[in-house]
């Protein structure tokens, strides 16, 4: 299934819109205001909280993230290299082997869990606002969403 994740002009706490290919809702991202770690929510049409992504508090070289399900429990720890030449991301502590290759700063990337092709990212361009189209299996979408909003949050984190 695609979906679109598109970051909001206008978010107090820097939500995101969450839409299929017919541009109706799917999920919410709610962003926490004056969040120095740049908490964010993945819920669903309801307003449930299916996962929390917060960046971590302070980075030296190698800049992180983290995943956790609704009750708070860490699911796992999303990463970049010190040196990064390929803009690749690892997954650390999850029960799969999961890595986000390619470069994510360009238009192109692919979610591989255990070697096999799990989802593509895309980059929208876009000029005010980040925009990602993520096309993989329905049942896993929060999850690989929770994924993308922690990667944006680093890149995010490392540009500012």
């Amino acid at each position: 299934m695609k979906v679109y994740i598109k970051n909001k002009i206008w978010s107090w706490g820097g939500g995101s819109s969450v839409v299929d290919e017919n541009k109706q809702p799917v999920y919410k991202v709610k962003g926490r205001v004056f969040s120095i770690t740049r908490v964010k929510w993945i819920c669903d049409l309801e307003g449930k909280k299916l996962f929390k992504v917060r960046n971590k508090w302070f980075n030296w070289f190698v800049h992180k993230a983290y995943v956790y399900d609704a009750n708070g429990t860490k699911l796992c720890t999303v990463k970049d290299k010190w040196l990064q030449l390929k803009g690749e991301f690892f997954i650390e502590g999850y029960k799969d082997e999961i890595k986000i290759g390619g470069k994510f700063l360009s238009l192109n990337a692919e979610i591989l869990k255990n070697g096999e092709v799990w989802g593509t990212l895309r980059r929208q361009l876009t000029f005010i606002t980040d925009a990602f189209e993520l096309d993989a299996p329905e049942e896993d979408l929060p999850f690989l969403i929770a994924l993308v909003i922690a990667i944006d949050n680093i890149v995010d984190k490392k540009i500012r």
